[in-house]
């Protein structure tokens, strides 16, 4: 009959052969052998859509293909928008040749990704494959 002395060293051995092959697993399990790079970076082109909604309602789509890191750098390459720098990034001004003035007509545009309001400015937003870019006119 084992010792309870042994029976520890054995248990306690197979406890950190358990540890050590979950260990490993973990950090070779989720990896794609590839690292996480912009299109920017690795020269490949991204392609996205694009909607604009005036303010009418109207919607026009876009189909973008760009090698460009960001959505603003890919709409502004397209002649899609135009803006000013401001404190939290571009404000954009005009969109598909569509411009509003906060100050005139108490209307701006609002950057959404896929339907969702944007929490950064457009051209710090960095493209992502098969998602959808939108500018919408919205009123005050």
């Amino acid at each position: 009959m084992m010792k309870k002395s042994s029976i520890r060293k054995v248990l306690s051995l197979i406890g950190c052969m358990v540890l050590i092959a979950a260990m490993a697993l973990s950090f070779t399990g989720c990896s794609t052998g590839k690292p996480n790079e912009t299109p920017a970076e690795t020269g490949e082109s991204v392609t996205f859509q694009f909607v604009v909604t005036d303010p009418d309602g109207k919607d026009t789509t876009f189909d973008i293909t760009s090698d460009k890191k960001t959505v603003g750098e890919a709409l502004q390459e397209e002649g899609l928008i135009e803006g000013e720098m401001g404190e939290y990034g571009l404000y954009v001004t005009t969109v598909n040749g569509i411009t509003l003035d906060w100050d005139k007509d108490q209307m701006y545009w609002a950057f959404y990704i896929d339907g969702e309001y944007a929490a950064t400015s457009v051209d710090l937003t960095e493209i992502t494959e098969g998602v959808v870019y939108s500018f919408v006119a919205q009123a005050g």
